[in-house]
């Protein structure tokens, strides 16, 4: 897939729909305003469908899954081998966002992109609400170690952002009306931290947390293997997909493309937490327009995310000291954001209601 074509295809918000759905707002049974983030989800949905009655009716969340090769180097509390162990956790139900997802009404869609393990005969596609499926999408047995070279060829890393976008377009075309971003990979807040810093050109320090929990020694070893990471492998902040495959992950290239597929589709996307961000910088990065058609479900308990939703320019819905990734604060948020769209159509107007305005005489 040529990527240009795509991003050529993605729309600049036409500022008229936030208009109509600001004066429906205005006439609605409360004080102007009065519903505060509420009404500014309800505008940008509208605005991004270009639909003045929107419909949030089908609902996936994308869990991006995907081994690193720097796990090697001790950054993580759990072993690798916990990737695929929560893959299959995944398609037997029994993992966090397969219960946020089903108390949302939101399927899950996991898709192995890179991770070191052969799935045999897993589930197909989801269908219906809260339903649960597998995508064979692999582009790489696992990232190589990013303290020794680079993580993915230029070519991989283009290719996880293609499977990002037919993913896409592939669950537009069934009707889908919202997308979630969520990921799954042991050692994934290291190459997170690392894209983090080198886009907003933080301390290594100032953008890294402790990921699955790990102690100060582990961090200050963390730390220190990022650093390594971006003097070895020196990636171009100007080239955003030289960034991706020199530091990055085979996941964090494929939510990148979700997003980007998404614009190119008029469908928002909620993007999730550390790992999730870190695709969303890279899609914004590739194209600014991109941020136009994301929500930012939640502000997690690493230290980078803030920094890399600051460098974006996107405000968080939720803070509830979150850091399980997979999708969770997604499917939460979700519920928010429709919440805002149903207020939005469902709540009476002035007239309906009989009730006087403020300014009736």
């Amino acid at each position: 897939m040529e990527l240009s074509l795509v991003l050529r295809e993605i729309p600049a918000i036409n500022e008229k729909f936030y208009e109509t759905a600001q004066k429906r707002l205005d006439n609605l049974t409360k004080p102007q305003g009065s519903l505060g983030r509420l009404e500014e989800f309800a505008r940008r949905i509208v605005a991004i469908t270009e639909n003045p009655l929107p419909v949030l009716d089908k609902k996936a969340i994308f869990t991006f899954a995907g081994d690193h090769g720097v796990a090697q180097e001790g950054v993580s509390a759990f072993p690798k081998e916990v990737t695929r162990q929560m893959v299959l956790n995944f398609l037997n139900g029994g993992a966090g966002i397969n219960v946020l997802a089903r108390h949302g009404g939101a399927d899950v869609v996991v898709v192995d992109i890179g991770v070191d393990f052969d799935f045999v005969n897993p589930p197909s596609p989801p269908f219906g609400k809260g339903g649960m499926g597998f995508v064979s999408k692999k582009v790489v047995m696992g990232t190589k170690n990013i303290r020794k070279g680079s993580a993915m060829t230029r070519n991989e890393a283009e290719r996880c952002i293609d499977v990002g976008i037919e993913l896409a377009n592939e669950y537009a075309e069934r009707g889908y009306k919202i997308f979630g971003t969520g990921d799954m990979g042991i050692a994934n807040t290291t190459p997170s931290s690392a894209i983090a810093a080198v886009f907003t050109g933080k301390f290594v320090e100032k953008v890294t947390g402790r990921g699955t929990g790990i102690n100060d020694d582990l961090w200050m070893n963390k730390v220190q293997v990022i650093k390594d990471a971006i003097s070895i492998n020196k990636p171009d902040v100007s080239d955003p997909i030289d960034v991706l495959s020199k530091v990055g992950g085979a996941e964090i290239g494929g939510i990148a493309g979700l997003i980007i597929g998404a614009a190119a589709n008029r469908i928002p996307v909620v993007i999730d937490g550390f790992i999730s961000t870190a695709g969303a910088l890279i899609a914004y990065a590739i194209e600014p327009k991109t941020r136009d058609y994301m929500f930012a479900a939640h502000n997690s308990q690493e230290i980078g995310h803030k920094a890399m939703l600051d460098y974006i320019g996107l405000k968080p819905i939720l803070d509830l000291e979150l850091r399980l990734g997979e999708g969770t604060g997604a499917a939460l948020a979700m519920l928010i954001i429709e919440a805002g769209v149903k207020i939005y159509k469902e709540m009476a107007t002035f007239g309906e209601a009989g009730v006087a305005t403020k300014d009736h005489k």
